[in-house]
């Protein structure tokens, strides 16, 4: 027998997932609730939608139209929620840049993406001026400035400033609904060898991705976002929609804060003024906020932040807690929308070591994400908590490919289920924990090292702020662990320190005897990659052959 269908009635209206929906609950019951930028914009939802109208009027006016690519280069403001809506509502695609990529890079994408607008920060307007004779589709420039800086005159290659702009448009754009299969955004992977790699998601993955990025924090009964919450981004709006937790935001109608440029001592000034009680943001975001939180002697209570794009160590989970804030582990990718999973909130945990193992897990998948661990032919391994595979994901919001690159694409996909190319372990009940990523796997002795895990225990030794660890190739046993560390306060950390650790981990029967350091290295900062994570290819090519 075939499938059935209903058979809709002639005027059933075939309601599409689309961005410009998740606006429409806190338009009906949030209008009055606050968006703030810094100390110098705070306006309602209501002036929200009348600014998404005038922007959406801006753009029409200069030629843009559905399908075509509007490139955003700011730091994160109200401005950058602006054309989070306005531009996919008008069916065009929003394009987030990297701006802390190199120029040439920059170059690359807005070329490759076929920009044609591109709203840019006047910080950014050197970068822009040295690429434009490489962008050969872009037709349009607009300015973005911050207060009395608007007055300044623009560049030549500026059509005109956002704010003026948008003061001359219509307020009340009349947005059309679409196919919600249509694209709505689009950015690059930051890789550490060749090109970025373009993702893009369509109205459709962006609206699940909302819905069920939601669930996990309802079903905890803790350790999320919520109603009453006052919300804070502190992951860069370019990267992955900012982790997609604006649209969260947004769907919910909570108060948003934005911070503008990173500056701890304006991020904390906010939290303390605004009562930002939830945020998100990497490890090295989260230790200089705490850094700076302890030489003003802030108090954080009250403020859940959500830790991903590396991995949340103990150390720094406990750190939080010394300030009241609680920090819970999130795991995703550019290429996953971003989130596949959650650390798993446990009210009923009283001891410190219990919960602070659960916050710093990689997650539990979030709803209608299926994930499994596999071998090298994509048999499937058993959920044990034991067996190591690299993990595998389905869902209905993860990106299909790499634009323009089938070679990649393919091998993103191959057997059905998309590669994240990390190697982790599955509990019984379902809890993903990373082991490492497959290329970062340190092969000693016949064993695979996990770098992740030495990595969390060599952060608990005295003296050290941050800590990298790698293999280097060794003769006869392929490779060592090596260690790289940036040092905190006075004490000066030590191989022999370090090892004693390792070696209790080791007598516990948590670490495996080649885990041991063959050597130690203290260095002034670690390199990072454009999005803030440890650049471990770098390091390699530092120190392997020393």
């Amino acid at each position: 027998m075939p499938l059935r269908f209903a058979q809709p009635a002639a005027e059933a209206y075939p309601f599409p997932l689309t961005i410009g929906h998740l606006l429409d609950t806190a338009l009906a019951t949030s209008a009055g609730r606050e968006i703030v930028y810094r100390d110098q914009v705070r306006y309602n939802y209501r002036q929200f939608r009348e600014r998404i109208g005038r922007l959406a009027s801006a753009l029409t006016r200069i030629g843009a139209e559905q399908g075509t690519t509007i490139a955003v280069m700011d730091w994160d403001s109200h401005r950058y929620l602006e054309s989070y809506f306005a531009i996919p509502m008008l069916g065009a695609v929003l394009f987030t840049v990297n701006v802390r990529l190199a120029p040439a890079q920059i170059a690359y994408t807005l070329a490759h993406a076929e920009a044609e607008i591109l709203l840019v920060h006047r910080d950014f307007f050197p970068i822009i001026e040295a690429i434009l004779p490489q962008l050969p589709h872009l037709k349009a420039v607009i300015a973005i400035a911050d207060g009395m800086e608007m007055e300044i005159a623009c560049p030549p290659f500026v059509l005109g400033e956002y704010e003026a702009l948008s003061a001359a448009a219509d307020p009340s754009f009349q947005f059309a609904d679409f196919d919600e299969n249509a694209l709505a955004t689009t950015f690059y992977t930051t890789g550490t060898t060749g090109d970025p790699k373009g993702v893009s998601y369509s109205h459709r993955q962006i609206v699940l991705h909302t819905l069920c990025a939601k669930a996990p924090f309802g079903s905890t009964r803790g350790g999320g976002m919520g109603h009453g919450d006052v919300y804070m981004p502190l992951t860069p709006m370019f990267h992955v929609h900012a982790w997609g937790l604006p649209y969260v935001a947004t769907l919910l109608g909570l108060k948003q804060v934005y911070p503008g440029r990173y500056d701890p001592n304006i991020i904390l000034d906010l939290q303390q003024r605004e009562a930002v009680s939830f945020s998100h943001c990497v490890p090295t975001i989260m230790r200089m906020i705490l850094t700076a939180a302890a030489q003003r002697d802030v108090d954080l209570s009250g403020w859940t932040v959500k830790v991903g794009g590396s991995p949340l160590t103990s150390d720094l989970c406990r750190e939080g807690l010394k300030r009241g804030a609680q920090l819970i582990s999130g795991y995703g990718m550019s290429e996953t929308a971003p989130m596949i999973a959650v650390a798993r909130w446990r009210n009923s945990v009283e001891d410190e070591d219990a919960h602070v193992a659960a916050m710093v897990a990689s997650g539990v998948p979030v709803p209608m994400m299926s994930a499994r661990i596999v071998d090298s032919q994509m048999n499937p391994l058993p959920a044990d908590g034991r067996t190591q595979g690299e993990l595998v994901l389905r869902s209905p919001w993860l990106t299909t490919c790499y634009v323009g690159d089938e070679a990649a694409s393919n091998e993103l996909w191959r057997g059905g289920w998309m590669h994240t190319r990390d190697v982790a372990t599955i509990d019984p009940d379902g809890t993903i924990i990373v082991r490492d990523r497959l290329k970062d796997v340190i092969k000693s002795g016949g064993e695979w090292l996990s770098s992740l895990a030495l990595e969390n225990l060599i952060s608990g030794a005295d003296g050290i702020a941050e800590v990298a660890v790698i293999g280097i190739p060794h003769i006869h046993w392929g490779e060592r662990p090596m260690g790289i560390v940036v040092r905190s306060g006075s004490a000066v950390p030590t191989l022999e320190a370090v090892n004693e650790l390792i070696s209790a981990a080791v007598a516990r029967g948590e670490a495996s005897r080649f885990a041991l350091l063959d050597r130690l290295q203290i260095v002034e900062a670690l390199p990072r990659t454009s999005v803030g994570k440890i650049d471990k290819k770098k390091l390699r090519e530092l120190f392997a052959d020393k």
